[in-house]
């Protein structure tokens, strides 16, 4: 049996906090004080914040200390040209490789967050939604392009719970996938492709309107 290192679980356990916003962006952290919460030596969790500071979601200053790594709105621009440059190639690959199980498991997890749009629950229909994306990216069966976009949609999921923190959460605001499933379910790449732009700029739009 393989035990999992303690600079493991607090890699996980820390980036779980800064996920769901238990760390704040901007805030200052102390790596004793994280230690002592997590109930771990203090060389895991530095070995932790390494990995998370390469990750970006923590950030080192220098002569003053360790941040979790803010959200202002030029980053958050970043994160979604970013994603449509990722996502939007995803999408095109997707709908030319896609089995009739990865539809019908598409449909399943899509269905999920529609449920969870018409209740207004914005925390399930967030995490539904990234299981969304998850899987879209993972139906291409792509390890480089996998590492690279499941870190960049939980960098998403961090700015959207803070997003939404301060906002009450309207239904027009979680956006439909209905374009983009039609578009891979008849495989049509390019269609696709649009489907997925159409999404992320839509998104975009709303945080430049209300950021």
């Amino acid at each position: 049996m393989v035990t999992e290192r303690a600079s493991d679980v607090a890699y996980v356990r820390l980036q779980e906090m800064v996920l769901d916003l238990r760390l704040e962006p901007g805030a200052f952290v102390n790596e004793l004080s994280l230690a002592t919460q997590l109930g771990l030596g203090r060389m895991p969790v530095r070995e932790a914040l390494a990995r998370l500071a390469k990750d970006r979601f923590i950030t080192i200053v220098p002569r003053r200390g360790i941040i979790v790594t803010p959200l202002a709105l030029d980053d958050v621009l970043d994160m979604f040209e970013a994603r449509e440059a990722i996502e939007c190639g995803v999408a095109f690959i997707a709908a030319s490789r896609a089995t009739e199980q990865d539809l019908q498991n598409l449909r399943s997890l899509i269905a999920t967050v529609d449920e969870a749009r018409s209740s207004s629950d914005f925390e399930q229909f967030l995490r539904d939604d990234h299981a969304v994306h998850t899987f879209l990216v993972h139906m291409i069966r792509n390890p480089l392009l996998q590492d690279a976009a499941d870190r960049l949609l939980l960098h998403s999921l961090r700015f959207w719970r803070l997003y939404w923190k301060h906002r009450p959460a309207k239904p027009e605001a979680m956006l439909s996938h209905a374009d983009l499933l039609a578009a891979l379910e008849s495989h049509d790449p390019i269609r696709a492709e649009k489907a997925m732009r159409n999404h992320l700029q839509a998104s975009r739009q709303l945080v430049q309107l209300l950021f």
